[in-house]
């Protein structure tokens, strides 16, 4: 079967045939790569959608139904799903960090000595994280650089700045919650 016609495609994707999911990427990858690019105005991170966009196609390639519509308006719905799903790590990271240094969250009446003991212990607490994680975290949200930019300055994957980034916020969160300094 040729996957010229997007019917044939769509039968072969959903089969599981290998082969289809290629011929789907080189279909599709262009538009879903353009779409997230455009919503996310990052390409390393558009390139990471659309990476997700494909494997969460296949793994649920059971549940795409040709006559609810075309297999390129089924991958925009994951990838608007993907997008959204960005923006709501991006509010999160921002947010957790800012939260526990007093930036946000914490009621204005506080002194300059009460802020001063505050980022003591955010700095004590970055420095218990060793490297590279302290290294990312100060880059992150001290030097306000993108996750990209970390990568490349650090020489490390992406995805690796991305998943340090959030154990680290995890680690943070958890060790000031055990010492009373975070709600």
């Amino acid at each position: 079967m040729d996957p010229g016609s997007d019917a044939d495609l769509s039968a072969m994707f959903r089969k599981g045939r290998p082969e289809a999911l290629s011929a789907l990427y080189e279909r599709y990858a262009a538009l879903i790569y353009t779409l997230a690019l455009r919503s996310l105005a990052d390409p390393a991170e558009a390139e990471d959608v659309t990476q997700q966009v494909f494997v969460a196609a296949w793994r649920a390639r059971d549940s795409y139904d040709p006559g609810r519509g075309s297999l390129a308006g089924w991958l925009i719905a994951i990838a608007r799903n993907k997008v959204t799903d960005v923006f709501r790590g991006r509010r999160r990271e921002s947010g957790a960090l800012r939260k526990m240094i007093g930036q946000q969250g914490r009621a204005t009446s506080l002194t300059v000595a009460d802020q001063l003991v505050d980022r003591l212990v955010i700095a004590d607490e970055l420095a218990r994280l060793g490297e590279p994680q302290q290294k990312i975290m100060t880059m992150a949200f001290f030097d306000n650089l993108t996750h990209r930019q970390i990568a490349d300055a650090l020489g490390i994957p992406l995805g690796t700045v991305k998943s340090h980034i959030r154990r680290s916020l995890i680690r943070l969160r958890s060790r000031l919650e055990v010492d009373g300094v975070a709600p």
